[in-house]
């Protein structure tokens, strides 16, 4: 690991606005946020990524992995982040480095696929990702980034997050901080409005910044720079003229909120646009802060006035649903900003959730989700998969929200099952996705196919493999091996 890694990694770790290193006393602080890694702890995502995670959504960019090709099989489409234009994320490119890379060194191919991107592409830049193997040899992407930009006149923006690193969480500040180090603040925008924001953290998952920005365009608010979903590079390179930010995926980007408002006084704030309060929460405090750097005073009123219509208009669409959900009981397997907005926005449709996943959220996440749901609030640190199984066997949860890979569980228990993480296909975030996320729930729960599923067999009383059920053991060894005859047919 360079020295270079290595001290962005404590910095990243000793981040001021992260609230666990807040709470520390001056010695826990001094030792950051290491741990002891053990085999398969990266499973969920490494660095490399994390880092990956965060930077794709840069539509207009090329993003080019410097390692074996098995390392770009990291792919985005399976996070389905939409882009309203360029579609050269899309594209998988990689030096896909061999043995003689191993033993000879790699930037020499590294350098000339850079020349090769953009003779053949011509994005407006290259983002060039480090990887295990190729940090392990010791070719120095910092070096040949910087030359490369000085030969080809574009900006060949190094990101150093291998994945022996550490973990997806840590690779989300690491592209972050490239983006510190080599991007925002590097040009300006053709023209500034007392009315420009940067919304960062948000990946424009299926679309969701899209069910947004009318709300924004509404109000005559600017989207400066979107931070990474949709984004561009040129925008994001003068997000520093933004007037506010707004911070939504919960700490993944902590250190560019922070650091834009310590280099560029822009004041940020985290909110969320799940749930019809929480959405209306969040507009109010764009207004806010808009109005305290010198927006007209009548943006605040005009807000109020579009919250009213939008609320009075999604309630009416929900109100069709909540009488058949009422009382529904929830299962919720997620985390971070998720791990309460969505609660939010459950509760709204009349559901009870009876238990929140809480590994990946942090402590504000936790103080949220307490504020929310008082002493009902039912924070799961982990749940194994035979736990999860009880509780939906049991009867606890009557429908689970998680992600894909807690889906068979669900399935297994014979359970309504909604997929609520990245991979999903129908978009939440606003007014119009809490209809959507209503509407969704209440397909999953009234689909025919779980009373099917859970009427027992015919041939049983209760479903369960008994007498007469015949299986491998009624028959003798001879048996087995012909063709049943007679009486034993």
């Amino acid at each position: 690991m360079s020295t270079t890694l290595k001290q962005k990694i404590d910095q990243v770790f000793d981040e001021p606005a992260c609230g666990k290193n807040q709470a520390k006393d001056g010695k826990e602080r001094k030792k950051g946020c290491t741990k002891q890694l053990t085999p398969g702890a990266a499973a969920g995502g490494c660095a490399f990524d994390g880092a990956k995670i965060a930077l794709q959504p840069i539509a207009d960019v090329a993003h080019l992995v410097h390692g074996p090709i098995a390392c770009e099989g990291n792919s985005w489409d399976n996070r389905h982040s939409a882009s309203s234009g360029p579609q050269i994320y899309r594209t998988g490119f990689t030096t896909d480095i061999n043995e003689l890379d191993v033993v000879y060194g790699g930037e020499k191919r590294l350098f000339k696929v850079i020349r090769e991107i953009l003779d053949k592409y011509d994005p407006p830049a290259v983002f060039v990702y480090q990887t295990c193997v190729t940090a392990l040899i010791g070719d120095d992407i910092e070096t040949v980034c910087r030359r490369a930009t000085e030969r080809f006149g574009k900006p060949i923006v190094p990101v150093n997050a291998p994945g022996f690193a550490g973990s997806k969480n840590l690779g989300n500040k690491l592209g972050a901080e490239a983006l510190l180090d080599y991007v925002i603040g590097t040009r300006e925008p053709e023209f500034t409005t007392p009315y420009d924001i940067n919304i960062i953290g948000e990946y424009n998952l299926v679309g969701e910044l899209w069910q947004v920005k009318p709300l924004l365009d509404a109000l005559g608010i600017r989207i400066l720079a979107s931070i990474s979903g949709d984004g561009r590079y040129d925008a994001i390179a003068s997000a520093h003229r933004a007037r506010a930010a707004m911070m939504v995926c919960s700490k993944s980007m902590i250190n560019i909120a922070r650091k834009m408002e310590e280099r560029w006084g822009i004041p940020f704030f985290e909110g969320s646009f799940y749930g019809i309060s929480d959405m209306s929460q969040t507009l109010r405090e764009i207004a806010r802060l808009l109005v305290a750097r010198g927006a007209p005073d009548d943006l605040l009123g005009r807000t109020e006035k579009l919250i009213r219509v939008e609320e009075a208009r999604a309630s009416e669409r929900i109100r069709a649903y909540r009488e058949r959900l009422s009382g529904k009981r929830v299962l919720l397997i997620t985390g971070g900003v998720k791990s309460w907005s969505v609660v939010s926005a459950l509760q709204e449709a009349g559901l009870e959730v009876v238990g929140t996943s809480v590994k990946k959220s942090t402590k504000e996440d936790k103080e949220r989700i307490q504020e929310i749901m008082g002493d009902d609030a039912h924070m799961i640190d982990d749940m194994t998969p035979r736990e999860m199984y009880a509780l939906l066997r049991d009867a606890g949860a009557d429908i689970m929200l998680s992600g894909g890979r807690s889906q068979f569980v669900a399935l297994k228990a014979r359970t309504p099952w909604l997929d609520i993480n990245q991979e999903r296909h129908h978009a939440y975030a606003g007014y119009e996705g809490m209809v959507e996320l209503v509407a969704e729930i209440d397909k999953a729960l009234f689909n025919p196919v779980w009373g099917q599923v859970r009427t027992p067999a015919p041939w049983t009383a209760d479903g369960r493999c008994g007498p007469s059920a015949p299986t491998l053991g009624t028959f003798t060894a001879a048996q087995r091996g012909r063709p049943v005859t007679g009486a034993a047919a």
